[in-house]
């Protein structure tokens, strides 16, 4: 997932957590920037400042954004926007001391990860009476409604992008070996296995068996167990069970690991984000589960026409489900300027600026006209539109980041998952250990 990588969210999420819970009395942040002596009030003929803080921070977004804040303000002549934008590694601990030490600030940018503490902390505003008002709402695609809504089905913020998987694959191997693109598991298993030849350095997967390789085993269980899980809470069914309890799952372990040992370079045990991309772009792969992060270094370092992107293949249950990232702009429960902040996120959740801004940081837009736009109707963009259009075959589902276990099982997830694959610890013990934690989770929230 590039610099939005999932282990770069897990420790995030393990911060924000600490800070939220274990901090008695907020401390505060010396790099913080002071507020401004200039606030005012509008209607008293002042100009109001509004301070805005980003988290997926990078130096093209964001000067793409101060390009944005000053189309904003050009409308806007009463209001200025002071945009911090720290770096990302510790971006949401930086946004979460901010809140607990009350900082002024006025919009932000919340993840899904952290809107649950920030909500339940009373830091960000409901958006309810503003969204019951804004025009385009419903203008915002079904997945990214169901992202700014997850919380409590309240609209803490608007989501500014998705972060989904597609399949990449190399055209020129496929059509050398003259077999389909994937559509299935299983098809992806036969494919993976007949493009791979040690001796040439070619093997048919990308592999992540490294940080976070638990939620590649997670999409498999999950297509193979299909609509018997919670897309609410999608470590458990829907009947209550956990997810590592099914002969579904089992089975969904079992092809995991044959795709490790039959279709990918033995190394990949360890490999994680950059080994996986860099193994695809580089000529030693043929096939990659990723994020739209990816096709810009591809389209640099690969040449046109040598490679596709296609929708993720689904289970023997016939869906796929994976968790479709959706940050977005919030707004603090504190802001002295609560018009004025909505003003700015409702400009920049404008279907127009919305798709720009998608473009521009290669994510998936959140609104529905983008689907018309022919640089999402064609080429590498396209079979996310598509999957976005098939809810009832794609699936988005939430991971359980509520829970008080979170983090913890994270932290052993991954050992576990490579103490597996290299025949350290049985499939049935690997599942029966997740099983029970997260039964006891479950009991101990009630």
């Amino acid at each position: 997932m590039g610099i939005r990588s999932w282990i770069s969210m897990a420790l995030q999420m393990s911060i924000v957590t600490a800070l939220l819970v274990g901090c008695s009395q907020p401390s505060a942040v010396p790099d913080a920037q002071a507020p401004s002596s200039g606030t005012g009030d509008e209607r008293s003929g002042q100009t109001v400042r509004l301070k805005m803080v980003e988290s997926i921070t990078s130096p093209q977004r964001t000067e793409l954004l101060k390009g944005m804040l000053a189309q904003f303000e050009e409308k806007n002549p009463g209001i200025k926007v002071d945009l911090i934008s720290p770096p990302f590694e510790g971006a949401d601990q930086k946004i979460t001391q901010m809140l607990m030490a009350k900082e002024e600030l006025d919009v932000l940018e919340v993840r899904e990860f952290n809107a649950k503490q920030f909500s339940m902390n009373g830091f960000i505003e409901n958006l309810q009476p503003y969204t019951d008002k804004w025009q385009n709402y419903d203008q915002l695609t079904d997945v990214a409604k169901r992202r700014a809504t997850w919380v409590d089905n309240t609209p803490y913020y608007i989501p500014n992008g998705l972060y989904q998987r597609v399949l990449y694959y190399r055209t020129d191997w496929f059509k050398e070996a003259g077999i389909e693109v994937p559509k299935t598991w299983d098809e992806l298993l036969t494919a993976g296995k007949k493009l791979t030849d040690p001796a040439k350095n070619r093997f048919g997967y990308s592999f992540r068996g490294g940080s976070t390789g638990w939620d590649y085993a997670l999409i498999t269980m999950w297509a193979y167990n299909g609509t018997q899980v919670d897309p609410a809470s999608a470590f458990f069914l829907k009947d209550g069970r956990t997810l590592f309890s099914t002969p579904e799952s089992l089975e969904a372990m079992r092809y995991y690991k044959q795709l490790y040992k039959e279709a990918s370079p033995a190394d990949s045990v360890s490999w994680g984000f950059q080994e996986m991309v860099q193994g695809f772009v580089a000529g030693s792969t043929a096939m990659l589960i990723q994020d739209p992060d990816v096709i810009d270094g591809a389209k640099e370092k690969m040449e046109e026409g040598t490679w596709a992107t296609a929708p993720i293949p689904v289970g023997p249950s016939g869906v796929a489900q994976q968790v479709v990232g959706g940050p977005g702009w919030g707004m603090t429960a504190y802001s002295k300027h609560k018009e004025e902040a909505w003003k700015l996120i409702e400009f920049l959740s404008d279907p127009e600026q919305a798709t720009l801004f998608a473009k521009k940081t290669s994510v998936i837009p959140v609104v529905k006209s983008a689907a018309e736009d022919e640089f999402y109707k064609t080429g590498y963009f396209k079979p996310f539109i598509e999957m976005n259009q098939q809810p009832s075959t794609f699936l988005d589902v939430s991971r359980p980041v509520d829970y008080k276990g979170w983090g913890a099982w994270q932290s052993t997830a991954d050992k576990d998952i490579q103490s597996y694959l290299l025949d350290q610890l049985s499939v049935e013990d690997l599942l029966k250990k997740w099983d029970q934690y997260w039964s006891k989770e479950k009991a101990e929230r009630k």
